[in-house]
């Protein structure tokens, strides 16, 4: 590939795909970027050429993917709400799919979960893996990455936890806590995103961090780190939703869903795998500790309003 192809990136004003375009940009490369807030606040519009999603309109979706040498898809919802959800992001990412290997894209790296299956209860898990499938089974040349959870500057869960530390008197675990996460750093992430873009070979690769832990000791880590040390109290699965359900009113957003604390108390977001990042969560969040944790990243926030920079 040479730098005068064009790299497109989806949700380039937004927080992973950010990074790669950034990434992108400092190795020389052109960079364009598909996405629903063209308007958002960044520091990257003026540096790369932003065109809508145009979901419904295949053909153009199609046009702006033309001339594109490698598409990097980090598209996907969290969580179902009335305003979008998992079924729809499924059928959108397929329509994605179908509209770059119609514009001649060559290669495709793909933004996936750790530990998808399409036997799974859990939409989301479920729904990474029939996009998993349509993608080998589309004849593009692709890599597939399956993060457990990227974390960064904007990133949501480990600020959050950061931030009930802060604000709540306990902090309640659903069960033990013992099921486990490996974190791997956005720019870690971004990086072998684009080593992946390089690549020819058909691959599928755990994307995790260096450091694994039990959802109670990754608690614990970041209270030691920004100084706030609260009781670690274990609530069954039901009573730790509506908790979270209760929170979630005070701050307009949602803070955990029924479908994540399954996948959480199953071990879905842990792979037996060598690390593929290489910055440790513990030395990240040591450094920003003054910051972590200072204010609440709101998902529904982000999707409402589509003009102002991710915080």
């Amino acid at each position: 590939m040479n730098n005068n192809e064009i790299h497109m990136v989806t949700g380039a004003f937004g927080f992973t795909g950010k990074y790669i375009a950034r990434e992108l940009l400092a190795k020389g490369y052109s960079v364009a970027t598909l996405t629903n807030s063209p308007e958002r606040e960044n520091d990257l519009s003026r540096k790369i050429q932003a065109s809508k999603f145009n979901f419904d309109k295949p053909n153009k979706l199609a046009e702006s993917l033309k001339n594109v040498s490698t598409l990097y898809n980090t598209y996907w919802v969290r969580f179902n709400h009335r305003k979008f959800s998992h079924h729809d992001a499924v059928k959108n990412t397929l329509k994605l799919f179908a509209a770059a290997k119609e514009a001649g894209v060559k290669r495709i790296v793909h933004t996936s979960i750790t530990n998808p299956s399409l036997d799974s209860e859990l939409e989301y898990f479920r729904g990474k893996a029939v996009l998993e499938e349509a993608l080998i089974e589309s004849g593009i040349s692709y890599s597939i990455l399956r993060p457990a959870v990227i974390f960064g500057n904007e990133d949501i869960l480990i600020n959050n936890i950061a931030w009930l530390l802060r604000k709540m008197p306990v902090f309640p675990v659903f069960g033990y806590g013992s099921y486990h996460i490996q974190p791997i750093y956005v720019k870690d992430y971004a990086r072998l995103a684009i080593e992946q873009g390089q690549n020819t070979d058909n691959v599928i690769i755990n994307a995790i961090g260096p450091e694994t832990y039990s959802y109670r000791s990754l608690v614990e880590k970041i209270g030691d780190i920004i100084g706030i040390s609260k009781p670690i109290i274990s609530v069954s699965p039901k009573l730790g939703y509506l908790v979270g359900a209760v929170v979630s009113k005070f701050v307009k957003d949602v803070v955990v869903t029924r479908e994540e604390i399954i996948g959480l108390m199953t071990d879905l977001l842990c792979v037996d795998s060598e690390p593929t990042g290489t910055t440790s969560l513990s030395g990240w969040a040591q450094r920003h500790s003054n910051v972590l944790g200072g204010k609440y990243a709101s998902e529904l926030a982000r999707r409402v309003d589509r003009q102002s920079a991710y915080i």
